[in-house]
């Protein structure tokens, strides 16, 4: 659903992300672009503004937020700090001193835990982390991200019967910004 403000949101999170120049992308392919997901989730009065969006993404019956480390770490503590609902910190291995814990911020048995990520690709990381969550009896049916970059990441994770909530697409972020035909100011552009 398109809004005034969900359109502002789309443009403000492109324009502080989408930066040009020369980057070689994880695939190694070289591109003239990139979506720099921290710079959006660095800018403070942005990130609230997020975090707002997605408050009702949030299923009601949540006990406690999961920000997977690094990027779905300030948006959960963001979304805790609106809703009221704990956050626990997911490293991508558990540490191997002191607590050895995979999860920072308390224990996840029997709890029902919504990941927080910023942005999904394929999924991958997401879909360990609810495994390893999971190993550690939490339930962990739902996902909250701000971006899905319609690489298959709704599908890995349905598969493992979780379901992603995003806040945009790719595809959404940037006709609403403009960067797409069809988009606010039909210039064609096109992300990593």
């Amino acid at each position: 659903m398109t809004t005034p403000q969900r359109d502002e949101l789309a443009r403000a999170i492109y324009a502080s992300s989408h930066i040009t120049g020369e980057f070689v992308l994880r695939s190694g392919t070289v591109s003239n672009e990139y979506f720099d997901k921290y710079l959006f989730e660095a800018d403070p009065a942005l990130l609230r503004e997020i975090a707002a969006a997605l408050v009702p993404l949030v299923p009601a019956d949540t006990d406690a937020l999961a920000g997977l480390e690094l990027g779905g770490v300030p948006i959960a503590t963001m979304l805790s700090q609106l809703t009221g609902i704990p956050a626990y910190f997911v490293r991508k291995e558990a540490k191997a001193y002191g607590t050895c814990r995979l999860a920072e911020g308390g224990d996840v048995d029997g709890r029902r835990l919504t990941v927080v990520e910023d942005v999904v690709t394929s999924g991958g990381q997401v879909i360990t982390s609810c495994g390893d969550l999971r190993a550690r009896g939490a339930l962990v049916e739902h996902a909250v991200c701000v971006i899905d970059r319609e690489s298959g990441g709704p599908a890995g994770l349905a598969a493992i019967g979780v379901e992603l909530h995003p806040l945009f697409t790719m595809t959404e972020l940037k006709e609403m910004s403009g960067a797409v035909p069809g988009g606010r100011d039909g210039e064609a552009e096109s992300t990593n």
